[in-house]
């Protein structure tokens, strides 16, 4: 699923520029983010798991189970993410049953990615 297409119309991003951080591990989370453009790292403690492109989706944890948040999230270039709150992603889930796949098949690759680590 190409969430930048699905979005491309949306206008209320987040700029985060190059070298800060979205969110930090730890934190609450009332959204969840679709990066639009640029690259950011998924850390989790203190090890880069992922690299992030254009379309990723990251937060999607906290905002399914109200925990705190299990991963940083850093810009490695300049970004632009669309937040998504959990009213928002519960319309989603419900009215396009294609999303709710998609974020369910990304949580598993990095879960069978993280279980691969260890």
């Amino acid at each position: 699923m190409d969430l930048v297409e699905l979005f491309r119309h949306q206008v209320d991003l987040q700029t985060v520029p190059a070298g800060q951080v979205l969110f930090k591990e730890g934190e609450r989370g009332n959204f969840m983010y679709v990066l639009m453009s640029g690259t950011a790292e998924i850390i989790v403690r203190n090890r880069v798991m992922e690299t992030a492109v254009a379309g990723a989706i990251v937060g999607e944890m906290a905002i399914i189970d109200d925990n705190v948040r299990s991963a940083t999230v850093t810009a490695k270039s300049d970004c632009k993410f669309l937040p998504i709150e959990r009213e928002r992603f519960n319309f989603l889930v419900q009215r396009k049953p294609e999303f709710a796949l998609h974020v369910m098949r990304v949580m598993v690759d990095r879960l069978r990615r993280t279980d691969a680590i260890l």
